[in-house]
């Protein structure tokens, strides 16, 4: 299986949270493949960057640092444009937008066949596009 994690999912790795930090270490190095994509990167430097600078600051990024040394990030397939609008335009029909970050998030997963790993609850406003979600904080 591939796994594309999502912020929420990567924030929790940061912070060792003890359900996801087993789940990634459960799977195999054989069958599964792990990775986030430059979206999910961006909003994590954003939210860094945001920070006041001290000590704090420096230790999310010394953290971030370490968790992408070791995670693929995969820039967004030109073909994630098609499921992006799609999803954005159904999403807009329905009366439930959502961010254009998930959304371009959605598309990357869908595009790479991937499960998107999650536990932020609008991704579950996707549906009827064959978006697969794993929540790993249970």
């Amino acid at each position: 299986m591939d796994y594309l994690l999502e912020t929420s999912t990567c924030s929790l790795l940061m912070a060792h949270a003890p359900h996801v930090v087993a789940r990634l270490a459960s799977l195999s190095d054989d069958d599964d493949y792990v990775f986030t994509c430059t979206i999910v990167t961006g909003e994590i430097l954003f939210g860094i960057e945001r920070l006041p600078t001290g000590r704090r600051r420096q230790s999310l990024k010394n953290q971030i640092v370490n968790l992408f040394a070791g995670l693929p990030c995969f820039a967004v397939p030109e073909e994630a444009a098609d499921y992006y609008a799609q999803m954005k335009t159904r999403a807009e029909q329905q009366g439930t937008p959502l961010s254009d970050n998930d959304l371009w998030i959605a598309a990357t997963a869908m595009t790479l066949n991937a499960i998107l790993v999650t536990s932020d609850l609008d991704f579950q406003r996707i549906f009827g596009f064959g978006l697969q979600l794993e929540d790993w904080t249970s």
